[in-house]
């Protein structure tokens, strides 16, 4: 999958079932957000000028947690896929949030260098980038762009699927729960084993993040194939 196919695939139709589907595939999906957001106010009070969020596309639910939790933060919603970042700004701006937010047609690496952001977010994001040195390659455009000791929060599907056939199974199940019968079952299953790669494992998450010069990640949140953590670029 190329850079292009692999922006392209998240076009109008699959941006307007995006909050409905990724709630049931990943279960905790609010969870992870709200949690996501206190533990960054918590790293950060109230002081914070400006949060980047990556791949902000689809819900913008980032956004929506941490602008309601902290009213003076800022954020720099940043995704290339025009109708997933324009489907989360549209969520933005109904919970009156599109003052504190402005929205960047485009990749992290377009964005100005230097210590930008106190804070930034890539939730669901590196498990649909193939290639491993793109995942990391991201990661350490993220880094270049916060100041020393900033929080990242990253979440991902961390291992390959059929690496946990019985984790599989129960994803497969989860959406039998929401209804779906076995020939869109099957169709999930397929979409998912074909349309993303995730990294290898949680500790080749973490040796990414150490190479991109964060240090002292905690795994904070996990559901199934997801996991969450907050780590801090080194000082």
């Amino acid at each position: 999958m190329t850079p292009t196919s692999s922006i392209a695939k998240f076009d109008r139709s699959r941006s307007l079932e995006y909050a409905t589907q990724s709630r049931i595939a990943l279960a905790g999906y609010d969870a992870c957000h709200e949690l996501a957001a206190c533990l960054l106010s918590a790293h950060l009070g109230h002081d914070a000028r400006s949060v980047l969020v990556a791949g902000a596309g689809g819900t913008g639910q980032e956004i929506l947690c941490a602008g309601a939790l902290e009213p003076a933060w800022t954020f720099v919603a940043a995704d290339p896929a025009p109708a997933m970042l324009e489907q989360a700004m549209s969520g933005v701006e109904a919970a009156g949030l599109s003052d504190r937010t402005t929205a960047f047609h485009g990749r992290v690496e377009e964005l100005p260098e230097g210590d930008c952001f106190d804070a930034a977010t890539l939730i669901g994001v590196l498990h649909h980038i193939p290639e491993q040195e793109r995942k990391g390659a991201l990661l350490r455009e993220i880094s270049r762009r916060l100041r020393a000791g900033s929080p990242l929060i990253v979440a991902c599907n961390r291992c390959p699927y059929e690496s946990l056939p019985l984790f599989l199974d129960a994803w497969a199940a989860r959406w039998r729960m929401a209804g779906a019968g076995e020939a869109e079952v099957v169709a999930k299953l397929g979409k998912i084993r074909q349309g993303a790669v995730p990294p290898a494992s949680e500790t080749a998450v973490e040796t990414m993040l150490a190479r991109a010069g964060f240090v002292n990640p905690l795994r904070f949140f996990s559901s199934l194939f997801w996991s969450a953590w907050i780590t801090f670029k080194a000082p």
